[in-house]
Protein backbone atom coordinates (compact mmCIF):
# COMPACT_ATOMS: atom_id res chain seq x y z
CA UNK A 1 0.00 0.00 0.00
CA UNK A 2 2.82 2.42 0.78
CA UNK A 3 5.08 1.55 -2.17
CA UNK A 4 3.55 3.97 -4.70
CA UNK A 5 3.82 6.86 -2.21
CA UNK A 6 7.47 6.20 -1.53
CA UNK A 7 8.38 5.99 -5.20
CA UNK A 8 6.80 9.31 -6.20
CA UNK A 9 9.64 11.49 -4.88
CA UNK A 10 12.16 9.20 -6.56
CA UNK A 11 10.35 9.51 -9.86
CA UNK A 12 10.13 13.28 -9.48
CA UNK A 13 13.85 13.41 -8.74
CA UNK A 14 14.59 11.26 -11.77
CA UNK A 15 12.50 13.53 -14.01
CA UNK A 16 14.25 16.64 -12.72
CA UNK A 17 17.60 14.89 -13.11
CA UNK A 18 16.91 14.15 -16.78
CA UNK A 19 15.46 17.63 -17.31
CA UNK A 20 18.26 19.64 -15.70
CA UNK A 21 21.03 19.04 -18.31
CA UNK A 22 18.70 20.02 -21.14
CA UNK A 23 17.58 23.16 -19.31
CA UNK A 24 21.15 24.17 -18.47
CA UNK A 25 22.22 23.63 -22.08
CA UNK A 26 19.27 25.69 -23.29
CA UNK A 27 20.09 28.51 -20.87
CA UNK A 28 23.74 28.52 -21.96
CA UNK A 29 22.68 28.70 -25.60
CA UNK A 30 20.29 31.53 -24.75
CA UNK A 31 23.10 33.45 -23.07
CA UNK A 32 25.22 33.18 -26.23
CA UNK A 33 22.34 34.37 -28.39
CA UNK A 34 21.64 37.37 -26.19
CA UNK A 35 25.34 38.27 -26.04
CA UNK A 36 25.20 38.62 -29.81
CA UNK A 37 21.97 40.64 -29.59
CA UNK A 38 23.39 42.92 -26.90
CA UNK A 39 26.43 43.62 -29.07
CA UNK A 40 24.46 44.18 -32.25
CA UNK A 41 21.68 46.44 -30.92
CA UNK A 42 21.88 50.07 -29.87
CA UNK A 43 21.92 53.49 -31.44
CA UNK A 44 23.88 51.95 -34.33
CA UNK A 45 22.54 48.55 -35.36
CA UNK A 46 25.25 46.09 -36.41
CA UNK A 47 24.15 43.17 -38.62
CA UNK A 48 24.23 39.87 -36.78
CA UNK A 49 26.68 38.29 -39.23
CA UNK A 50 29.17 41.09 -38.61
CA UNK A 51 28.52 40.87 -34.88
CA UNK A 52 29.28 37.15 -34.79
CA UNK A 53 32.36 37.74 -36.93
CA UNK A 54 33.60 40.37 -34.46
CA UNK A 55 32.89 38.14 -31.45
CA UNK A 56 34.95 35.29 -32.88
CA UNK A 57 37.84 37.66 -33.57
CA UNK A 58 37.49 38.11 -37.32
CA UNK A 59 36.38 41.74 -37.13
CA UNK A 60 33.51 43.50 -38.92
CA UNK A 61 35.45 44.76 -41.98
CA UNK A 62 34.75 48.30 -40.73
CA UNK A 63 37.29 49.89 -38.36
CA UNK A 64 34.65 52.14 -36.81
CA UNK A 65 32.38 49.21 -36.02
CA UNK A 66 35.34 47.27 -34.65
CA UNK A 67 36.01 50.06 -32.15
CA UNK A 68 32.31 50.25 -31.27
CA UNK A 69 32.15 46.52 -30.64
CA UNK A 70 35.38 46.06 -28.69
CA UNK A 71 35.34 49.26 -26.63
CA UNK A 72 31.63 49.75 -25.92
CA UNK A 73 29.32 46.90 -26.86
CA UNK A 74 31.30 43.89 -25.60
CA UNK A 75 32.06 45.49 -22.19
CA UNK A 76 28.38 46.38 -21.89
CA UNK A 77 27.27 42.83 -22.68
CA UNK A 78 29.81 41.27 -20.30
CA UNK A 79 28.81 43.69 -17.54
CA UNK A 80 25.12 42.84 -17.99
CA UNK A 81 25.96 39.12 -17.94
CA UNK A 82 28.01 39.43 -14.76
CA UNK A 83 25.48 41.67 -13.01
CA UNK A 84 22.57 39.34 -13.76
CA UNK A 85 24.46 36.23 -12.67
CA UNK A 86 25.74 37.88 -9.48
CA UNK A 87 22.42 39.37 -8.38
CA UNK A 88 20.48 36.21 -9.21
CA UNK A 89 22.91 34.04 -7.24
CA UNK A 90 22.96 36.47 -4.31
CA UNK A 91 19.16 36.39 -4.32
CA UNK A 92 19.21 32.59 -4.20
CA UNK A 93 21.57 32.72 -1.21
CA UNK A 94 19.38 35.14 0.74
CA UNK A 95 16.16 33.25 -0.02
CA UNK A 96 17.78 30.02 1.16
CA UNK A 97 19.33 31.62 4.24
CA UNK A 98 16.11 33.29 5.38
CA UNK A 99 13.87 30.53 3.96
CA UNK A 100 11.70 33.28 2.51
CA UNK A 101 10.69 33.38 -1.18
CA UNK A 102 10.51 37.19 -1.09
CA UNK A 103 13.96 37.78 0.40
CA UNK A 104 16.38 39.68 -1.80
CA UNK A 105 20.09 40.49 -1.46
CA UNK A 106 19.47 44.19 -0.81
CA UNK A 107 17.93 43.39 2.60
CA UNK A 108 21.50 43.01 3.88
CA UNK A 109 21.95 46.79 3.58
CA UNK A 110 25.13 46.44 1.52
CA UNK A 111 23.71 48.24 -1.50
CA UNK A 112 22.54 51.09 0.72
CA UNK A 113 26.06 51.29 2.15
CA UNK A 114 27.48 51.55 -1.37
CA UNK A 115 25.04 54.35 -2.11
CA UNK A 116 26.08 56.14 1.07
CA UNK A 117 29.72 55.96 0.06
CA UNK A 118 28.95 57.51 -3.32
CA UNK A 119 26.74 60.16 -1.73
CA UNK A 120 29.44 61.14 0.76
CA UNK A 121 32.11 61.49 -1.92
CA UNK A 122 29.92 63.48 -4.27
CA UNK A 123 28.25 65.79 -1.76
CA UNK A 124 31.00 66.33 0.82
CA UNK A 125 34.05 65.92 -1.43
CA UNK A 126 35.92 68.60 -3.29
CA UNK A 127 34.41 70.49 -6.19
CA UNK A 128 36.80 68.66 -8.49
CA UNK A 129 35.59 65.29 -7.29
CA UNK A 130 31.95 66.25 -7.78
CA UNK A 131 32.68 67.64 -11.22
CA UNK A 132 34.54 64.48 -12.21
CA UNK A 133 31.62 62.37 -11.05
CA UNK A 134 29.22 64.60 -12.94
CA UNK A 135 30.96 63.71 -16.20
CA UNK A 136 29.90 60.07 -15.84
CA UNK A 137 26.19 60.19 -16.58
CA UNK A 138 23.94 57.35 -17.59
CA UNK A 139 25.26 55.58 -20.64
CA UNK A 140 28.34 57.79 -20.86
CA UNK A 141 32.02 57.01 -20.38
CA UNK A 142 32.95 58.76 -17.10
CA UNK A 143 36.23 60.54 -16.58
CA UNK A 144 38.84 58.19 -15.11
CA UNK A 145 39.12 60.05 -11.81
CA UNK A 146 35.37 60.29 -11.31
CA UNK A 147 34.77 56.71 -12.37
CA UNK A 148 37.39 55.18 -10.12
CA UNK A 149 36.36 57.47 -7.27
CA UNK A 150 32.75 56.37 -7.58
CA UNK A 151 33.67 52.67 -7.61
CA UNK A 152 36.05 53.06 -4.67
CA UNK A 153 33.47 55.00 -2.63
CA UNK A 154 30.74 52.45 -3.33
CA UNK A 155 33.02 49.53 -2.49
CA UNK A 156 34.15 51.17 0.76
CA UNK A 157 30.60 51.86 1.86
CA UNK A 158 29.54 48.31 1.04
CA UNK A 159 32.45 46.79 2.97
CA UNK A 160 31.80 48.93 6.05
CA UNK A 161 28.11 48.02 6.15
CA UNK A 162 28.99 44.36 5.59
CA UNK A 163 31.31 44.52 8.58
CA UNK A 164 28.54 46.04 10.69
CA UNK A 165 26.06 43.37 9.59
CA UNK A 166 28.52 40.60 10.40
CA UNK A 167 29.18 42.15 13.80
CA UNK A 168 25.49 42.36 14.62
CA UNK A 169 24.88 38.85 13.28
CA UNK A 170 26.90 37.49 16.21
CA UNK A 171 24.16 38.76 18.56
CA UNK A 172 21.16 37.83 16.38
CA UNK A 173 19.39 34.78 17.72
CA UNK A 174 17.65 33.89 14.48
CA UNK A 175 17.81 34.58 10.77
CA UNK A 176 14.54 36.50 11.11
CA UNK A 177 16.20 38.91 13.51
CA UNK A 178 19.11 39.26 11.12
CA UNK A 179 16.68 40.00 8.30
CA UNK A 180 15.02 42.77 10.31
CA UNK A 181 18.44 44.18 11.27
CA UNK A 182 19.44 44.38 7.62
CA UNK A 183 16.19 46.13 6.68
CA UNK A 184 16.57 48.64 9.51
CA UNK A 185 20.18 49.38 8.58
CA UNK A 186 19.15 49.96 5.00
CA UNK A 187 16.39 52.33 6.09
CA UNK A 188 18.71 54.36 8.31
CA UNK A 189 21.37 54.61 5.61
CA UNK A 190 18.78 55.63 3.00
CA UNK A 191 17.60 58.40 5.32
CA UNK A 192 21.15 59.67 5.72
CA UNK A 193 21.61 59.68 1.94
CA UNK A 194 18.37 61.65 1.55
CA UNK A 195 19.65 64.27 4.00
CA UNK A 196 22.91 64.55 2.10
CA UNK A 197 21.06 65.07 -1.16
CA UNK A 198 18.90 67.80 0.39
CA UNK A 199 22.04 69.78 1.22
CA UNK A 200 23.90 68.93 -1.95
CA UNK A 201 24.37 70.99 -5.07
CA UNK A 202 21.38 70.32 -7.39
CA UNK A 203 23.64 69.13 -10.22
CA UNK A 204 25.42 66.70 -7.95
CA UNK A 205 22.13 65.43 -6.53
CA UNK A 206 20.81 64.91 -10.04
CA UNK A 207 23.89 62.90 -11.02
CA UNK A 208 23.51 60.74 -7.91
CA UNK A 209 19.89 60.06 -8.80
CA UNK A 210 20.97 59.08 -12.32
CA UNK A 211 23.55 56.71 -10.83
CA UNK A 212 20.76 55.21 -8.73
CA UNK A 213 18.84 54.25 -11.87
CA UNK A 214 21.45 51.61 -12.68
CA UNK A 215 23.47 51.18 -15.86
CA UNK A 216 25.75 48.61 -17.47
CA UNK A 217 27.30 51.14 -19.85
CA UNK A 218 29.95 52.75 -17.68
CA UNK A 219 32.41 49.86 -17.23
CA UNK A 220 35.41 50.23 -19.52
CA UNK A 221 37.11 47.26 -21.13
CA UNK A 222 40.20 47.80 -18.98
CA UNK A 223 38.07 47.64 -15.81
CA UNK A 224 36.24 44.41 -16.58
CA UNK A 225 38.84 42.14 -15.01
CA UNK A 226 38.02 43.33 -11.48
CA UNK A 227 34.24 42.67 -11.39
CA UNK A 228 34.64 39.55 -13.54
CA UNK A 229 37.21 38.05 -11.16
CA UNK A 230 35.15 38.82 -8.06
CA UNK A 231 31.88 37.54 -9.51
CA UNK A 232 33.43 34.33 -10.86
CA UNK A 233 35.10 33.65 -7.52
CA UNK A 234 31.78 34.23 -5.77
CA UNK A 235 29.96 31.85 -8.10
CA UNK A 236 32.57 29.13 -7.50
CA UNK A 237 32.19 29.62 -3.74
CA UNK A 238 28.41 29.27 -4.00
CA UNK A 239 28.82 26.08 -6.05
CA UNK A 240 30.96 24.60 -3.29
CA UNK A 241 28.22 25.42 -0.77
CA UNK A 242 25.53 23.44 -2.60
CA UNK A 243 25.18 20.65 -0.02
CA UNK A 244 25.17 22.92 3.08
CA UNK A 245 22.62 25.16 1.35
CA UNK A 246 20.33 22.16 0.89
CA UNK A 247 20.58 21.60 4.63
CA UNK A 248 19.81 25.24 5.48
CA UNK A 249 16.77 25.13 3.21
CA UNK A 250 15.29 22.36 5.37
CA UNK A 251 15.97 24.20 8.63
CA UNK A 252 18.82 24.71 11.05
CA UNK A 253 17.99 21.63 13.13
CA UNK A 254 18.03 19.34 10.09
CA UNK A 255 21.25 20.95 8.86
CA UNK A 256 22.96 20.30 12.20
CA UNK A 257 21.90 16.66 12.20
CA UNK A 258 23.37 16.40 8.68
CA UNK A 259 26.72 17.63 9.98
CA UNK A 260 26.50 21.24 8.72
CA UNK A 261 28.20 23.92 10.80
CA UNK A 262 25.22 26.28 10.60
CA UNK A 263 26.94 29.32 12.10
CA UNK A 264 29.95 29.07 9.80
CA UNK A 265 27.88 28.42 6.67
CA UNK A 266 25.57 31.31 7.53
CA UNK A 267 28.58 33.61 7.86
CA UNK A 268 30.02 32.49 4.53
CA UNK A 269 26.64 32.92 2.83
CA UNK A 270 26.33 36.46 4.18
CA UNK A 271 29.82 37.39 3.03
CA UNK A 272 29.49 35.91 -0.46
CA UNK A 273 26.03 37.43 -1.07
CA UNK A 274 27.18 40.83 0.16
CA UNK A 275 30.35 40.78 -1.94
CA UNK A 276 28.39 39.89 -5.07
CA UNK A 277 25.84 42.65 -4.47
CA UNK A 278 28.45 45.20 -3.44
CA UNK A 279 30.52 44.53 -6.56
CA UNK A 280 27.55 45.00 -8.88
CA UNK A 281 26.44 48.15 -7.06
CA UNK A 282 29.93 49.63 -7.16
CA UNK A 283 30.27 49.22 -10.92
CA UNK A 284 26.65 49.48 -12.11
CA UNK A 285 24.71 51.23 -9.37
CA UNK A 286 21.81 49.55 -7.56
CA UNK A 287 19.87 47.24 -9.90
CA UNK A 288 16.52 46.13 -8.53
CA UNK A 289 14.28 43.08 -8.90
CA UNK A 290 16.82 40.71 -10.47
CA UNK A 291 17.87 39.34 -7.09
CA UNK A 292 14.31 38.44 -6.12
CA UNK A 293 12.93 37.34 -9.49
CA UNK A 294 15.76 35.31 -11.07
CA UNK A 295 15.87 32.49 -8.46
CA UNK A 296 12.16 31.82 -8.99
CA UNK A 297 12.58 31.71 -12.75
CA UNK A 298 15.45 29.26 -12.32
CA UNK A 299 13.43 27.00 -9.98
CA UNK A 300 10.57 26.95 -12.46
CA UNK A 301 12.98 26.08 -15.28
CA UNK A 302 14.77 23.14 -13.61
CA UNK A 303 11.88 21.97 -11.43
CA UNK A 304 14.00 21.32 -8.34
CA UNK A 305 15.33 23.07 -5.24
CA UNK A 306 18.56 21.07 -5.07
CA UNK A 307 21.34 23.62 -5.12
CA UNK A 308 23.69 21.39 -7.08
CA UNK A 309 21.41 22.07 -10.05
CA UNK A 310 19.83 25.33 -8.92
CA UNK A 311 23.07 27.29 -8.49
CA UNK A 312 24.27 26.98 -12.11
CA UNK A 313 20.69 27.38 -13.34
CA UNK A 314 20.30 30.60 -11.36
CA UNK A 315 23.62 31.99 -12.59
CA UNK A 316 22.72 31.24 -16.22
CA UNK A 317 19.17 32.55 -15.83
CA UNK A 318 20.49 35.73 -14.23
CA UNK A 319 23.00 36.21 -17.03
CA UNK A 320 20.26 35.66 -19.62
CA UNK A 321 17.82 38.06 -17.95
CA UNK A 322 20.55 40.67 -17.42
CA UNK A 323 21.47 40.54 -21.10
CA UNK A 324 17.81 40.70 -22.14
CA UNK A 325 17.28 43.78 -19.96
CA UNK A 326 20.37 45.39 -21.50
CA UNK A 327 18.98 44.74 -24.99
CA UNK A 328 15.62 46.30 -24.08
CA UNK A 329 17.37 49.28 -22.44
CA UNK A 330 19.09 50.08 -25.76
CA UNK A 331 16.33 50.18 -28.39
CA UNK A 332 17.66 49.55 -31.91
CA UNK A 333 18.31 52.78 -33.78
CA UNK A 334 17.27 54.98 -30.85
CA UNK A 335 19.56 57.67 -29.52
CA UNK A 336 18.40 57.31 -25.93
CA UNK A 337 19.04 54.74 -23.21
CA UNK A 338 16.19 53.48 -21.04
CA UNK A 339 17.19 53.40 -17.34
CA UNK A 340 18.00 49.81 -16.44
CA UNK A 341 15.87 49.77 -13.29
CA UNK A 342 12.83 50.67 -15.38
CA UNK A 343 13.37 47.53 -17.46
CA UNK A 344 14.16 45.24 -14.50
CA UNK A 345 11.01 46.43 -12.72
CA UNK A 346 8.90 45.48 -15.72
CA UNK A 347 10.52 42.03 -15.71
CA UNK A 348 10.69 41.43 -11.96
CA UNK A 349 7.38 42.80 -10.68
CA UNK A 350 5.19 40.21 -12.48
CA UNK A 351 7.39 37.42 -11.12
CA UNK A 352 7.03 38.70 -7.54
CA UNK A 353 3.24 39.03 -7.96
CA UNK A 354 3.08 35.45 -9.28
CA UNK A 355 5.10 34.20 -6.30
CA UNK A 356 2.74 35.96 -3.88
CA UNK A 357 -0.32 34.49 -5.57
CA UNK A 358 1.08 30.93 -5.71
CA UNK A 359 2.80 30.80 -2.31
CA UNK A 360 0.85 28.74 0.20
CA UNK A 361 2.82 30.04 3.15
CA UNK A 362 2.23 33.68 2.22
CA UNK A 363 -1.19 33.03 0.78
CA UNK A 364 -4.67 33.22 2.20
CA UNK A 365 -7.61 35.38 1.28
CA UNK A 366 -7.12 39.14 1.47
CA UNK A 367 -10.52 39.46 3.21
Amino acid sequence: MTAPATTRPDRAAQRSGHRAPLVLAGLAAGVLVFVALAVSTGSVVIPLDRTVSALVGAGTADPRLDVLVTDLRVPRAVTALLAGAALGTAGLLTQTLFRNPLAEPYVLGVSAGAGLGVALVTTLGTAGTAAAFATGGLGAAPAPGGRLGTVAAAATGAVLVLGLVLLLSRFARSVTALLVIGVMLGSVITSVVSLLLVWADPRTAQQYLVWGLGSVDGVARTELAVPAGIVLAGLVAVGLLAKPLDGLLLGDDYARTAGVDVARVRLVVLVVAAVLVGTVTAFCGPIGFLGIAVPHLARAAVGTSRHRVLVPATALTGALVGLACAVVAHPPGAGTVVPLNVVTSLVGAPVVIAVLLRSRRLGGRAW
